[in-house]
C-alpha cells in the first residue's frame, strides 16, 4: 500500500507543479483529441469525443464582449488545470473535463473553433478581477452562482449543481461530516466558497483553516499528513479520489448547494441571455448530457440537466 500511496503522491505532487508551471496562457487542444481511459486514476484526460463545430451566422446584438472575440476570431476562457474530470491538464498538456467540453461547447456557439480558445489559468480569488478587467471573455471554472459575485460580475446557468463535502485519507474514521472538523486541519482554496463556509460556521478553528492557491495543493497536503481534510464540492473531491488510487476518500452528506454557473461580464445581459439560450439548448438536445456522461459522469456518479434561473 505504500507504493500505491507513494504514486499517489507523485500523481499530485506532478499536478500542484503543473498547474503552477502552466502559466497564463497555453496552446489549445483540438475538440475530441485524447479521449483517455474508462477507468478513473492516474494522469488520463477523460472526453466526451463531442464536436463542437462552429456556429455561422451568429448574432448578438449590444455586446460589447462578443464585438470583441469576433474582431479578434478567438476566445480567452479563464479556466482550472488541476481538477481531474473537471477542468484539467494532463502530462502532455492535453485540457480534459467537463468545465473545459462546456467552455468548448459555448465557443462554438459564438462562432469559435475551439482550437482558438486562450486558456488562462485564473486562480479562484481573482476570478472577478480577471472577468471585470477584461483579462478573459468568460470563466467555466467549478464557479458557484452567488449575490456577492453578482455585484461584480453576472452569470449564465446553472449549467451544473453540486454541493460542499469532505474529502480525507483512506484510513480516516474520525471524520464522517461537518460536524466533526473541530480540532482537525481544513485545507481549501484561498477566495473559495468552501473556506468561507468553514470560516462562517466556525466548523474548525481559525488557526485550523489551511488555504492554498490551488485545490491540487490541498490534496498533496492531505496525501502527506499534514492536513486532516480538504473540502470543496463534491464533484472535485469525487475526481481527486478517482485519480488518489484508493488513498482518498469523499465522506459524509453534501452541506450546501453549489450552482456552477459560467462567468460574464457583468453589464453584458445581450451575451448573458444568449448564453442562456445555448446552455438550455444543450439541456433539451442531449449535448449537456454527453458531455457529462464522457467526463465527469466517468469519476461514478450519474446526474441530469439541472433547471436554468434566468434574470
Amino acid at each position: 500500500m505504500r507504493i500505491a500511496r507513494m504514486a499517489a503522491l507523485t500523481a499530485m505532487a506532478a499536478l500542484a507543479l503543473s498547474a503552477a508551471a502552466c502559466g497564463e496562457e497555453g496552446a489549445p487542444t483540438p475538440s475530441g483529441a485524447g479521449n483517455g481511459s474508462d477507468a478513473p486514476g492516474g494522469d488520463t484526460c477523460q472526453t466526451s469525443g463531442t464536436t463542437f463545430t462552429p456556429a455561422s451566422n451568429v448574432a448578438i446584438t449590444g455586446s460589447p464582449t462578443y464585438d470583441k472575440i469576433k474582431a479578434a476570431g478567438k476566445v480567452s476562457v479563464g479556466v482550472k488545470f488541476d481538477q481531474p474530470f473537471l477542468g484539467y491538464k494532463d502530462a502532455q498538456g492535453t485540457r480534459c473535463g467537463f468545465d473545459i467540453e462546456i467552455a468548448q461547447y459555448v465557443a462554438s456557439k459564438l462562432g469559435i473553433d475551439p482550437t482558438k480558445i486562450e486558456y488562462k489559468e485564473i486562480p479562484s480569488a481573482n476570478r472577478e478581477t480577471a472577468i471585470k478587467g477584461g483579462e478573459v471573455d468568460y470563466y467555466v471554472g467549478t464557479y458557484s452562482i452567488t449575490d456577492k459575485r453578482k455585484n461584480d460580475i453576472s452569470f449564465a446557468g446553472p449549467y451544473y449543481v453540486a454541493g460542499q463535502a469532505l474529502l480525507v485519507r483512506k484510513d480516516e474514521t474520525a471524520i464522517t461530516g461537518k460536524d466533526t472538523l473541530k480540532g482537525k486541519k481544513v485545507c481549501s482554496a484561498t477566495g473559495s466558497t468552501p473556506i468561507q463556509k468553514v470560516r462562517d460556521e466556525g466548523l474548525t478553528e481559525p488557526e485550523n483553516i489551511v488555504e492554498f492557491k490551488t485545490y491540487s495543493e490541498c490534496v498533496s497536503q492531505l496525501l502527506d499528513g499534514k492536513v486532516d481534510a480538504l473540502t470543496t464540492d463534491d464533484a472535485i473531491l469525487k475526481g481527486y479520489a478517482a485519480q488518489a488510487g484508493g488513498e482518498l476518500k469523499v465522506v459524509g452528506e453534501p452541506f450546501s448547494t453549489e450552482k456552477y454557473g459560467i462567468g460574464l461580464p457583468k453589464d453584458d445581459k445581450a451575451l448573458r441571455d444568449y448564453v442562456n439560450d445555448q446552455i438550455q439548448a444543450a439541456f433539451t438536445d442531449g449535448t449537456w448530457q454527453k458531455i457529462y456522461d464522457g467526463t465527469l459522469g466517468k469519476s461514478g456518479s450519474s446526474a441530469t440537466p439541472p433547471t436554468l434561473e434566468r434574470y
